[in-house]
């Protein structure tokens, strides 16, 4: 077992990924930030300087202080306090965990959906591949906020007034994930097209093996390179999806605060003069997205035959 991981690792820095991945300096950076956010984020209790749900550790006699380097500043925070006396940086981290938690969720359950229904349709081909695709075709005539919006308002509709905030998260994963699906399903069915014709998948035909093991067995795994770089690319659109939903106040609920409603609360205070409020989770995300986004193209790249 210790032989097999030592030659996989060989393998891997032997690679065209690897070398692809290291004489490329901006992807190494963007690399270098998506960790240090994703870590930050995920042990935010460790790394952040104060709790921002910890009643205890904050004052609302700290309200509204600039970040540290104005003259108004103080060194306990950094970017600065919100109009509770919360520590900015603090906030920041915490709420980048409820956006990521929310992008990768939904990124993964919008992937499962998509690889289930591009599988069977490409498989399938006939009627059932006309009407799996005449539904990916209506949804794609409209915009993934507005899917979202559409889910979440039915969603809402639907539960009672009472648990609208305890279920807003696994609500909002469930409302991006149906607006994001038919990216893969399409993907997914060209590709499965193309490997229903070879002969391993013949060959498994001709032996009687049963059409799911054949699909997830033995096409799924032919099919995945491109849905891998569907999955990073829309992370960053799932975080931007659910920071939108969170600013038009349809998402994450203040108790649980994202970068998107970090940056709706800051809003009202921006031309009042604390523009650190909004600015600092601003920024937070627009790094995030740019770092994920510069990997997605990277790794496109990368898997492309045609461009080695």
């Amino acid at each position: 077992m210790v032989e097999y991981f030592i030659d996989l690792r060989q393998r891997f820095f032997a690679s065209d990924i690897w070398w692809s991945f290291k004489s490329s300096p901006l992807v190494v950076i963007a690399a270098f930030i998506t960790v240090i956010i994703i870590f930050s984020s995920v042990f935010a209790s460790y790394v952040a300087p104060y709790n921002p749900f910890d009643l205890a550790q904050f004052d609302l006699m700290d309200a509204l202080k600039p970040p540290a380097w104005m003259a108004e500043g103080t060194s306990k925070f950094l970017l600065g306090t919100d109009d509770q006396g919360r520590d900015v940086l603090s906030t920041i981290l915490y709420g980048s965990r409820v956006s990521l938690l929310v992008g990768f969720l939904s990124v993964i359950f919008a992937m499962i959906i998509g690889i289930v229904v591009g599988l069977i349709a490409g498989y399938s081909g006939g009627w059932v591949d006309a009407v799996l695709m005449r539904i990916a075709d209506v949804q794609l005539s409209f915009p993934a906020i507005l899917i979202a919006l559409l889910v979440d308002g039915i969603a809402r509709g639907l539960l009672p007034k009472n648990s609208h905030d305890e279920l807003a998260i696994y609500v909002l994963i469930v409302a991006i994930a149906l607006s994001f699906w038919v990216q893969y399903a399409r993907t997914v069915r060209s590709s499965t097209m193309v490997e229903r014709t070879k002969e391993y998948v013949q060959a498994a035909q001709v032996i009687g093996l049963p059409k799911l093991l054949i699909l997830f067995r033995h096409i799924l795994p032919n099919v995945m390179g491109p849905v891998l770089v569907i999955a990073t690319i829309q992370l960053a659109l799932a975080v931007i999806t659910e920071a939108t939903l969170s600013f038009l106040g349809v998402g994450v609920p203040p108790t649980s605060p994202s970068l998107g409603t970090l940056i709706r609360v800051g809003n009202d205070y921006l031309f009042s003069g604390e523009w650190w409020i909004t600015v600092f989770p601003g920024l937070a995300l627009v790094i995030l997205v740019l770092a994920v986004n510069i990997l997605g193209d990277w790794l496109r790249d990368a898997l492309n035959p045609k461009l080695r």
